[in-house]
């Protein structure tokens, strides 16, 4: 019977294996910098540094210094150049384009009903719904999934004789950016715990997504 144990020359080649797999990623990290570091480098590096004593300029390693130098020079020069483009010639160019549309009949209007949706829909305006609810919509015993969106109203809450009423936007599925503005009194509405991003995934999924519950924050540990 052929003996199990492994034999020593296997041994040795798995541990190469293992050690080549380890060490393969950073080599290969290592040596794309330093391509990165050469071709960057090594084509500004006269532009910034176009005057250097003889006796510094004949030595490797300060080649090599001055090509990483010049590499993060750049680098930075990239980066303050995207941030100008966003913040100012972005701006520019948007705010031109805005008055071009908004100076064409008709296309200005849509334009700006538009934009109202995806502001509203926007990462930036997200706080603009409170809470994920629950509400009888069109008819008492069926349930639609809603986001609060205010608890005050002043005209319409000083008009009407219900007393409180509170605001609730019911989107439609699967698309969200339509929907029905509905106030109910608070009695009416279910306030639901799972957070608004969960909401918005189950009514554009149609109720496909549904996220667990309870959360797995509050579920006892399992002993």
């Amino acid at each position: 019977m052929a003996d199990p144990t492994p034999s020593r020359f296997t041994n040795l080649r798995n541990a190469f294996f293992s050690g080549a797999l380890l060490l393969a990623p950073l080599v290969v990290t290592v040596w794309a910098f330093s391509k990165i570091i050469d071709l960057v480098g090594g084509t500004f590096r006269p532009v910034f540094f176009f005057y250097l004593p003889e006796r510094l300029s004949n030595r490797p390693w300060v080649t090599v210094l001055l090509d990483i130098i010049a590499t993060c020079i750049v680098i930075v020069l990239v980066t303050i150049l995207g941030y100008i483009s966003r913040d100012v010639f972005g701006k520019f160019f948007v705010s031109v384009a805005e008055r071009i549309l908004l100076s064409i009949p008709g296309v200005g209007t849509v334009y700006i009903s538009v934009k109202q949706v995806v502001d509203t829909f926007s990462t930036q305006k997200h706080q603009l719904f409170n809470k994920v609810v629950l509400v009888e919509f069109p008819r008492k015993g069926t349930w639609v999934v809603g986001f609060l969106t205010n608890r005050t109203q002043g005209e319409v809450q000083a008009r009407i004789d219900q007393g409180v009423v509170w605001s609730v936007f019911v989107p439609t599925t699967p698309n969200p950016t339509s929907g029905f503005l509905i106030m109910l009194p608070p009695a009416e509405i279910v306030q639901l715990d799972m957070s608004v991003g969960d909401g918005m995934k189950m009514i554009i999924s149609g109720g496909a997504v549904v996220p667990p519950w309870p959360p797995a924050a509050a579920k006892p540990d399992a002993r």
